[in-house]
């Protein structure tokens, strides 16, 4: 197994999981704010979703400028509706598939850069960049979002085996 498919096992594992939190976001907790310096549910929510969308920066170019000449590079999502949340994933998964899909093991090692207004805010190789920029930032803003659903009644579904809340249900049957 290369290190290109290690990479790809890894975020169908992460993205089968992301997607199950992401559904269990209701339309009506969007604007849940668990403290004044938090996001909303629904623009965190749109963040995880947003992510993926580097994934195909981080393969097919090697750099990214987050806000060139001072304003940012793109609009982010703020969902109104947990249907727009998950199709909106859904199509940045498919294409995230894609690009890893024809990801070559030589280029991981390329050296890939983050700019902010054309200042450099990091180099690392292109696996890393994948791995923990983009993967494990996925990964760390799915849990705040189970943390979110939490606070407001919502059962959380199991990423890495059941959850609570998963196993509760399978006992109420």
């Amino acid at each position: 197994m290369t290190a290109a498919d290690l990479i790809r096992k890894d975020f169908e594992d992460e993205l089968n999981a992301t997607r199950k939190i992401l559904a269990a976001v209701p339309d009506d907790k969007m604007d849940f704010q668990p403290h004044e310096k938090s996001m909303k549910l629904g623009r965190l929510a749109g963040h995880i979703a947003d992510l993926l969308n580097w994934t195909a920066i981080a393969v097919d170019e090697n750099k990214l400028d987050v806000a060139p000449g001072g304003k940012p590079a793109f609009t982010p999502l703020n969902p109104t509706s947990g249907k727009e949340l998950v199709d909106y994933f859904d199509k940045n998964a498919a294409m995230a598939r894609e690009k890893l899909a024809g990801l070559d093991s030589d280029r991981l090692e390329d050296t890939w850069s983050l700019y902010r207004d054309g200042k450099l805010m990091f180099d690392m190789p292109r696996w890393k960049v994948l791995m923990t920029f983009n993967l494990a930032h996925i990964v760390h803003h799915r849990a705040q979002l189970g943390v979110y659903l939490r606070l407001n009644g919502i059962a959380v579904p199991g990423v890495y085996g059941p959850s609570q809340d998963d196993k509760d249900a399978a006992a109420a049957k």
